[in-house]
């Protein structure tokens, strides 16, 4: 089977979707992927993406047991004045 279409949705873009990472610097990279930093929406290419991704990944993982142990302290308390009547 030919591939014809490959590659197709970026002819359309500026440079064929190609330019400078405003992430990492690189300069003529793939930078199709915006993300939002700092509150500006910027193009970054598929490394820097990825690291986001991950970054956001591990954060989530780190607050998700904050957000466990913190209504594990308030149960208890809830609970005496129930046990009391």
């Amino acid at each position: 089977m030919s591939k014809n279409h490959r590659g197709s949705g970026i002819r359309s873009l500026p440079a064929h979707g190609r330019g400078t990472c405003a992430i990492c610097g690189k300069t003529d990279i793939k930078v199709l992927w915006e993300k939002e930093i700092n509150g500006q929406t910027v193009n970054v290419c598929k490394f820097c993406n990825a690291k986001l991704k991950n970054e956001a990944r591990v954060e989530a993982r780190k607050a998700k047991p904050a957000a466990e142990e913190a209504p594990a302290a308030e149960a208890p308390a809830e609970e005496t004045p129930a046990a009391a009547e």
